[in-house]
């Protein structure tokens, strides 16, 4: 039976990359689209406007596709680094997928995979390897996105009760090339090579290429088990050691390495740099707590059930410089 993959969040980093892979495999795809944004539609490729706000701005995905089996794939989400859930993020990460949710039950999809995120998972004490967990609950998360991703997330798995078919993968911090819609890691390649980067943290996180993660995605649509979550990371990098990468493909000045009670200590001056130069701050108070968190997580259930091998983070930085310094 052939297929028809429906994509939310067709302009983000992760969206954008995943219907790039399903057109190299001649495959049929309606792209989401907010009502501001606009792309061409390409082979292969139908662009719909809407919003996950709003559940019937939604159904022209889902209509007339025939006897096509639909295979839905949820990545739309307002990612922020800041502290505190805001009604938008709450109503687009949590209203939103809970919209998708009710329609993919209506419209008797075959499978929905939600990505969610490494953040909806409770963080463990000192560097215990994080691995996954079949209940999700904001007050066990620090931080507005992972609360609602949280949150969310649980009503994905809540669903399954219901008949749904879905699957859960949950990215780390995801970098690579093919971003056009902000993505706040490739912000920080993107600063450093262009030398407007104040400062480097002392810290990390565990970063992970786009196009593993959009791999890893799909091959959950194809061989996930239902009800199950999958981790998709790669491993710890400190920003130091990114920062030193970047260096080594494409040059850079030497800036300071902050600890991290100072970095804390300066963020509002770290937050009025990035206000003077008209760029959003990296380095936040609760984007600082991430880079000092657990970030140990284990992919060893995605490898061993969905083929998932991340590859190193060297290649994804060579790829995503060339990517921010193409001629355009």
């Amino acid at each position: 039976m052939r297929k028809l993959y429906i994509v939310t969040g067709a302009n983000g980093h992760l969206g954008n990359t995943i219907i790039r892979m399903l057109r190299k495999r001649d495959e049929e795809v309606r792209g989401l689209l907010l009502p501001s944004e606009e792309r061409k539609n390409e082979r292969g490729v139908t662009y719909i406007k809407g919003d996950v706000r709003d559940k019937e701005t939604l159904r022209p995905l889902f209509e007339g596709v025939g006897n096509r089996e639909i295979q839905v794939i949820h990545t739309a989400g307002i990612i922020d680094i800041a502290d505190r859930v805001s009604e938008s993020m709450y109503q687009v990460n949590v209203g939103g997928t809970k919209n998708i949710v009710e329609l993919c039950l209506e419209y008797h999809v075959k499978r929905l995979v939600y990505v969610s995120s490494v953040h909806a998972i409770p963080e463990k004490e000192g560097n215990q390897v994080i691995e996954e967990v079949r209940e999700f609950s904001p007050e066990k998360v620090v931080g507005g996105y992972a609360k609602t991703k949280a949150e969310a997330t649980e009503a994905v798995l809540d669903a399954v009760s219901r008949g749904l078919d879905a699957v859960v993968v949950q990215p780390s911090g995801i970098l690579g090339p093919y971003d056009v819609s902000g993505n706040h890691l490739v912000q920080m390649v993107g600063s450093y090579i262009h030398g407007r980067l104040p400062a480097c943290v002392k810290g990390g996180y565990d970063f992970v290429d786009v196009r593993d993660v959009a791999r890893g995605t799909l091959a959950a649509a194809q061989k996930g088990r239902k009800g199950e979550c999958y981790i998709l990371s790669n491993r710890h990098y400190e920003i130091k050691d990114v920062l030193g990468m970047i260096k080594g493909i494409k040059g850079g000045k030497k800036i300071p390495t902050l600890p991290m009670w100072m970095a804390k200590a300066f963020t509002p001056l770290l937050e009025g740099y990035a206000k003077l130069k008209k760029q959003r701050p990296l380095y936040t108070r609760y984007s600082l707590y991430t880079l000092s968190s657990n970030g140990n997580f284990s992919h060893d259930k995605a490898t061993k059930e969905l083929g998932y091998y991340p590859r190193d983070l060297y290649k994804t930085l060579k790829d995503t410089i060339r990517w921010l310094t193409r001629k355009r």
